[in-house]
């Protein structure tokens, strides 16, 4: 078997790492590949160096190195770095970068300026955190630079930060306007993005943030109509209990897009490729014109790896019906 899932940071990881737990705890599914097309449009440079902080999480969380309690960053961190870069009084300080962390930025933009790709990178990355080994290949979503800029309010006019900055240093707390994707108009897929959604068996929306996250994947060009073709069933997870994000702020981001914060809401937004849509028993009245709306036998909550399984499992058994 052959899946493809499309993936944010926190819940696409959790998600996957879930799924990866079932198969490999399921007689003749052990051997299933499983291919994460990442988001790429929150990176950004800080201190000289690339981030890339919905890549670096899967890698972190699938590879066993996770901070599990937070969802993000190194087990075990230290920031001492970061310290002395606050004594020097360098900017911005409202992104943490830890010292285990730094090590993957460090490198990372050393092999960038050495000339390899995105991709190259990420599967040199991959290599080091054991993902072949475990059947998971990760794949930025292109190759090009692409980045999320927040339009808010600055007094009377309008500004547009960096996607980090309104996440992180703001909490989504400034309204937004809209979002801009700086580049995503002329980004192409990365090899092996097309054929990974082409050839699948099943093809999986985990629940990451639906606008920033797996709406940017799906921006790249050929990446929706490469969806529309596959003859794979397309299930998605909704990320919304009741209106709210069970993590994160993508209610926040559905309010500056003007689309419901409901699962039916997020649904819409995938209603052309969309053939099931696991929700939670809250959202039990949740209709959808073409999809099949399944309730989840449990609440719809990734607590832990053996929870995230269950609902990998039921999104599998939804896309063998």
């Amino acid at each position: 078997m052959r899946i493809t899932a499309l993936a944010g940071g926190v819940g696409g990881a959790r998600f996957v790492r879930g799924l990866r737990h079932h198969l490999d705890a399921t007689p003749g599914l052990g051997e299933a590949e499983v291919t994460v097309v990442a988001n790429t449009g929150d990176d950004i440079t800080l201190f000289g160096l690339r981030v890339s902080p919905d890549v670096d999480t899967l890698l972190y969380t699938l590879g066993g190195g996770v901070e599990e309690q937070q969802g993000w960053g190194r087990a075990e961190e230290t920031h001492r770095v970061q310290a002395e870069l606050a004594a020097y009084g360098a900017l911005p300080q409202w992104f943490t970068l830890g010292d285990r962390d730094l090590g993957t930025h460090i490198i990372r933009s050393q092999w960038l300026g050495q000339g390899l790709t995105p991709s190259q990178v990420t599967a040199r990355l991959a290599g080091r955190w054991g993902l072949p080994e475990r059947r998971i290949t990760l794949l930025p979503m292109t190759d090009d630079p692409v980045e999320t800029h927040v339009v808010v309010a600055d007094g009377e006019r309008e500004a547009a930060i960096h996607f980090q900055e309104w996440w992180v240093r703001h909490g989504a707390s400034l309204p937004a306007h809209r979002f801009v994707v700086a580049g995503l108009d002329r980004a192409a897929p990365a090899p092996g993005v097309l054929e990974a959604v082409r050839d699948a068996d099943v093809v999986l929306l985990p629940p990451s943030n639906p606008v920033v996250s797996v709406g940017i994947v799906l921006g790249v060009p050929g990446v929706r109509e490469a969806l529309r073709e596959t003859a794979a069933p397309v299930v998605g997870v909704s990320p919304l209990i009741s209106g709210r994000p069970v993590r994160g702020h993508a209610d926040a981001c559905l309010r500056a897009i003007g689309v419901p914060e409901s699962a039916a809401g997020v649904a819409g937004l995938y209603e052309d490729l969309l053939d099931a849509w696991l929700v939670d028993a809250a959202d039990a009245d949740t209709t959808l014109p073409r999809a099949r709306v399944a309730v989840h036998d449990e609440p719809l909550l990734m607590s832990d790896v053996a929870a995230a399984g269950r609902i990998a499992a039921h999104a599998l058994r939804l896309a063998e019906g």
